[in-house]
């Protein structure tokens, strides 16, 4: 089974623990793209093995606009976006093989299995996860969103939902957490700014009491409060992040 009409692409960085699970699982396509941004461990030493693997080495633009840009080097129009640490299961690949791609304006939501340390994550926000990865650059593509990128639908857009799931190697060490609170906050701060602390405190305790409380993440166990104390914290450096900036512009206006 070789699919030829749909081009996985990936953006990457620093991925060495995750790139080779999910490049097995996309050696039935006939091509794979994987725009690198500025990697310095072994992600293209490991990529280079894999023979339908185009690698092309570019900058970061931020997510949304770094995703376009990685998919401008694929052959194809039809792009599965994916990210480095997920893998795409035999039977939603037996899926994808089988799809009739004649419409240009469908787009496909496939349901994301996220898992921390091995074990599928049921709630806190983690759930159910429907995203739209599979659709065609001629007719759509991700906004520019810096963080929380995803597929800008039109009045065309004809949304079909797929029957299998992808797998999420979401957490496999806790450092993940702090990285990604660290560079998610930075990207988000950028060109906002929030003026008052108290917004900030705000946004910190509900990011924490909606994944706990309203989202169940408390019947996950652990896995549930450690995900809520990394909502509190992105929350608290984004904003707190964009309160310096507003009061760094206030200063100077002084």
């Amino acid at each position: 089974m070789l699919i030829e009409n749909i081009t996985p692409v990936i953006i990457a960085k620093d991925a060495q623990n995750t790139i080779k699970q999910t490049l097995d699982s996309l050696v039935d396509f006939k091509e794979v793209v994987l725009y690198l941004n500025n990697t310095t461990d072994n992600t293209k030493q490991i990529a280079s093995h894999f023979k339908n693997v185009k690698i092309i080495d570019g900058e970061f633009l931020g997510f949304g606009p770094t995703k376009n840009k990685a998919s401008e080097y694929s052959s194809n129009d039809w792009i599965l976006s994916l990210d480095s640490d997920e893998e795409i299961p035999k039977d939603l690949l037996s899926e994808l093989s089988n799809l009739n791609l004649d419409d240009i304006y469908s787009v496909y939501e496939i349901k994301r299995d996220n898992y921390f340390f091995d074990k599928e994550v049921k709630y806190s926000g983690w759930g159910k996860d429907f995203l739209v990865r599979l659709y065609n650059k001629t007719t759509h593509s991700f906004n520019q969103n810096m963080v929380h990128e995803f597929i800008f639908l039109n009045t065309k857009s004809n949304k079909i939902r797929l029957n299998n799931s992808f797998k999420h190697n979401a957490v496999e060490n806790i450092n993940q957490f702090l990285q990604k609170v660290m560079k998610y906050s930075d990207l988000a701060s950028k060109d906002k700014k929030t003026c008052s602390f108290v917004v900030v405190v705000l946004k910190s305790f509900f990011a924490f009491f909606k994944t706990y409380l309203l989202q169940l993440g408390f019947l996950d166990g652990w896995r549930g409060f450690v995900i809520s104390i990394s909502n509190f914290n992105g929350k608290f450096f984004r904003y707190t992040k964009r309160y310096i900036n507003c009061s760094r512009g206030i200063n100077k206006n002084e």
